[in-house]
């Protein structure tokens, strides 16, 4: 069976992509398309700037921050199906610290001016960001729930800020001290919402988190180099993150997080459910192409099929989505799923409905197509939306247009 992919339209991704590295958009990165069976794997670039000899490797290093939610959706179904947890169920005798909320009468209101919380949080509010919980874009200064988020050292929880000094107890402690921002289930807000879900799953499981992510999910897959921290023999394979910024004086790419220092060089304090994780090209499409297999890696069952496609399936109603802020006209073609976003209209090239996936924010991209059969996975390491975008828009497109059936 062909393979459905253009070898000169894939020598074309090659061109488009290689453009960004020599424009010095990105210092260095790894494209890769799986379609039927055949795997295509491009690493370009270099791994650092001014370092001709690290070049770019298939089983480079990344950070994938936001793509460690999908894996954490995954592990929380894995206990949904054995009764562990429940979808509707309230987390509270999990959680304690989130039983009896209390809720905002107004967003940028004080902090005791509240109303009862008209019903508990549960597993499928955590799952889609219904927690009443998250994050709002602009300028956070202007809303004393978020001002005191930061002062208890909660919103340092996940890349691109330091990692959170605190346990998962204590962070939840100190969480719980918080009113909720909504009440739950009212609107989509991210990104809380996985940070929870890291908490919830190691209490359930009773094993830490990345125990669990490890025997349930890695092992299963084969993806051998996806952790929460590197460890010193794989270090040299990092490769180091710049801020979305260059340099006003220089245009040079300024350097986030260095390899010989890397806040991923050591195991964290608090395991990140949100962004904590770092992988490779290889070991994420093995997590992809299981998405796209429903929930099987050869004869190895990680999820059912109706778990996949519960998943998969938009669970925001036109309500939810008109009162959830996020990058101008998101909504009009997309929804959200358990831990992924989803295609819902076609609006281009690579733009297939029922394509579903996520970015994160150093620069990673991955998007399984169940109608096309494909699974495509973006690796980088640099900061930035929007001015980042035109890499993300020109990797989807290119990985769309090798489609040659």
């Amino acid at each position: 069976m062909s393979s459905g992919l253009s070898r000169e339209r894939l020598a074309r991704m090659h061109d488009v992509m290689s453009g960004h590295v020599t424009r010095g958009q990105v210092p260095g990165l790894v494209a890769c398309v799986s379609r039927r069976g055949e795997v295509h794997i491009d690493a370009i670039g270099q791994k650092a700037v001014g370092d001709p000899a690290g070049s770019m490797q298939p089983d480079s290093l990344f950070r994938i921050t936001s793509m460690t939610k999908p894996i954490t959706a995954v592990a929380t179904m894995i206990l949904v199906e054995e009764c562990k947890l429940r979808l509707d169920d309230p987390v509270d005798e999990l959680l304690p610290e989130l039983a009896n909320r209390r809720v905002l009468k107004r967003l940028d209101g004080p902090l005791d001016d509240t109303v009862p919380a008209r019903r508990s949080i549960t597993v499928r509010d955590l799952l889609t960001f219904r927690m009443g919980f998250g994050l709002i874009m602009g300028d956070q200064s202007a809303y004393p729930v978020l001002r005191e988020l930061k002062a208890q050292g909660l919103t340092s929880v996940g890349p691109p800020k330091p990692a959170t000094l605190h346990t998962p107890d204590e962070w939840m402690r100190r969480f719980g001290t918080l009113p909720l921002m909504d009440q739950p289930g009212e609107r989509w807000m991210y990104n809380t919402g996985s940070y929870v879900l890291g908490v919830l799953i190691a209490r359930a499981a009773r094993q830490p988190l990345e125990t669990f992510f490890t025997e349930r999910i890695f092992a299963p897959l084969g993806m051998k180099d996806t952790a929460f921290s590197v460890p010193p023999d794989k270090l040299d394979r990092l490769v180091t993150a710049y801020d979305s910024q260059a340099d006003p004086a220089t245009g040079a790419l300024v350097v986030h997080d260095r390899v010989q220092d890397s806040q991923w060089s050591r195991p964290p304090v608090f395991p990140d459910g949100g962004a904590g994780l770092v992988s490779t090209a290889s070991d994420y499409l093995a997590f992809g192409q299981m998405m796209l297999d429903k929930g099987k890696h050869g004869a190895k069952r990680i999820l059912s099929r109706l778990s996949v496609e519960a998943m998969t399936t938009d669970q925001l109603t036109r309500e939810q989505k008109s009162r959830s802020g996020f990058f101008p006209g998101y909504w009009d073609t997309r929804g959200w799923g358990f831990g992924v976003s989803i295609v819902t209209a076609r609006d281009g090239v690579a733009a297939v409905p029922g394509r579903y996936g996520w970015d994160g924010g150093y620069g990673t991209s991955w998007s399984t197509d169940p109608a096309e059969g494909l699974v495509g996975v973006l690796m980088t390491q640099r900061t930035g939306f929007p001015a980042f975008s035109n890499v993300y828009l020109d990797f989807w497109t290119s990985a769309y247009q090798s489609i040659d059936d």
